[in-house]
């Protein structure tokens, strides 16, 4: 069973809080938590991220980026990355994470999410539909899992 379920990007500011909220508003049951690999510690979410969630009806109040470990990885049932990339650092940081680290975009042909950082509104806005639509498939396949 994936109850616990951690996302990773790098900041921990656009891609995986974003990803953390849109998760837990299809599977509300879900303890879904997100941090970063790079993460600007403490810090809320991009000013843009928050803003096109909110143009989504998805709020990222409250959220303060922090940093990955190997320690926090394994309180977790399943993690889910925004890049290949990702995946190959924390299997670096702790190798046996392997089994339990999938691309967000799993379901979605494993795409991977690019990072909108300093990038344009519009660019925010297309990674916003690449994670809410990685985020219901996600659902669909967690729902399937438990039933």
């Amino acid at each position: 069973m994936f109850n616990k379920i951690l996302v990773v990007c790098v900041g921990n500011i656009c891609r995986s809080p974003t990803a953390e909220r849109l998760l837990k508003a299809y599977q509300p049951e879900l303890n879904v938590d997100s941090a970063g690999l790079g993460a600007l510690v403490g810090k809320h979410a991009d000013a843009t991220a928050a803003k096109v969630a909110r143009m989504h009806n998805l709020s990222l109040d409250g959220h303060r980026a922090r940093q990955v470990s190997g320690r926090m990885c394994r309180n977790y049932d399943l993690i889910l990355t925004m890049e290949r990339r990702h995946i190959a650092a924390l299997c670096e940081m702790a190798p046996e994470m392997r089994g339990k680290v999938m691309l967000f975009g799993h379901w979605d042909s494993e795409r991977e999410i690019p990072d909108p950082w300093r990038k344009s509104q519009e660019a925010f806005e297309a990674v916003y539909e690449l994670l809410d639509l990685s985020a219901r498939k996600w659902a669909d396949a967690l729902t399937v899992q438990q039933g």
